[in-house]
């Protein structure tokens, strides 16, 4: 306290103290650090003096954003990827066979019960690393020290029971289309709060939104995006799944499987430093992509499937990407499959 205190009141005292390379964590509770941050860096101009981190996004934004615009790189920490808690490097996602056999050596397959057991139990440091022992404390936790904190912070008092009925809601359309009328009805809140709660949730990490593939050429695709969760965990805990084995069998088996895929290979480019460029394909004739990965100039399908023995037709759609002004790359069938090909 006595630190944090010389920070906010005596910065240029603070920073003679604590000269650069420095990492300063919550460094929203001292502001007026940041004018000072961003005289020393216009003075020596040397990239990664200071490392700021921060629990409370929208005050540490302010900062970044009134202070140190054009001065900083954003990096996003979400919940831990299934790479980083198996101990392995950081590599984006790609369609690509050798890619694959390179993981298959160092990356042990797991059956469909044990990946279950991952999406059920999530990937929240606290809990991987064993710390937490009670999951539904720790989320329950979670919901009403952080994230009910934010969303108080930006739009005032908020009806907790609303809100978590609101987040419950959303929860339960993981892995769909983004329908705000119905999030707003079961939360009975209205239409504009939904999509205020919606955004916050968006910007503080906890979702993120897919939007659909589109060009001048196919006019028919449906315009609205799908909403994930970057901690299955999280949704599991939300929609009341009581085990692994529960929600390996329920009814949200396949958004779970999708919504878990789709995280992971977003974080797979996070963690990277990339920004993926992440689709999904539905047209008004019910035709659908889980995911399309652009880049190089191709559009490389991705159909998510629980499912050991995938059918050959689930690819057939792919073939609408051939009115696409790119070119269609390679595609794949992520599914339950004992060994790839």
């Amino acid at each position: 306290l006595n630190l944090r205190e010389t920070a906010q009141n005596d910065p240029a005292l603070f920073l003679q103290l604590h000269k650069p390379p420095i990492l300063i964590d919550e460094v929203q509770y001292a502001p007026n650090l940041f004018t000072y941050i961003k005289k020393i860096v216009d003075e020596h101009q040397i990239a990664g003096e200071f490392w700021l981190t921060g629990s409370q996004i929208f005050k540490l934004m302010r900062g970044v954003q009134e202070s140190l615009a054009g001065r900083v790189a954003l990096l996003h920490m979400s919940p831990l990827s299934q790479r980083e808690i198996s101990g392995l490097p950081p590599k984006a996602f790609s369609i690509d066979m050798d890619s694959f056999v390179e993981d298959s050596r160092t990356v042990s397959a797991v059956s469909t019960p044990q990946l279950f057991n991952t999406i059920w139990q999530g990937c929240m440091p606290g809990i991987v690393s064993g710390q937490y022992t009670d999951r539904n404390i720790c989320y329950s936790s979670y919901i009403s020290t952080y994230v009910e904190r934010d969303v108080r912070e930006l739009v005032g008092t908020v009806n907790a029971l609303k809100f978590n009925r609101f987040i419950t809601a959303v929860a339960a359309r993981a892995a769909q289309m983004l329908n705000y009328n119905a999030v707003a009805e079961d939360a009975d809140i209205d239409v504009s709060t939904a999509k205020s709660w919606i955004n916050i949730l968006e910007t503080l990490g906890i979702i993120f939104l897919l939007h659909p593939y589109s060009n001048n050429v196919l006019k028919r695709t449906i315009k609205t995006p799908k909403l994930y969760f970057y901690d299955t965990g999280l949704v599991c805990y939300l929609t009341k799944w009581s085990s692994p084995e529960v929600a390996e069998n329920g009814a949200m088996n396949g958004a779970l499987l999708e919504n878990y895929t789709v995280s992971e290979i977003v974080k797979s480019y996070q963690n990277v430093g990339r920004e993926p460029y992440l689709y999904y394909y539905r047209d008004r004739d019910s035709k659908e992509i889980d995911l399309i990965i652009e880049g190089d100039g191709k559009l490389c399908p991705l159909e998510i499937k629980k499912t050991a023995l995938p059918d050959k037709r689930l690819i057939k759609v792919f073939e609408v990407l051939n009115k696409s002004p790119l070119q269609v790359g390679a595609g794949a069938v992520l599914c339950m499959a004992e060994q790839f090909g």
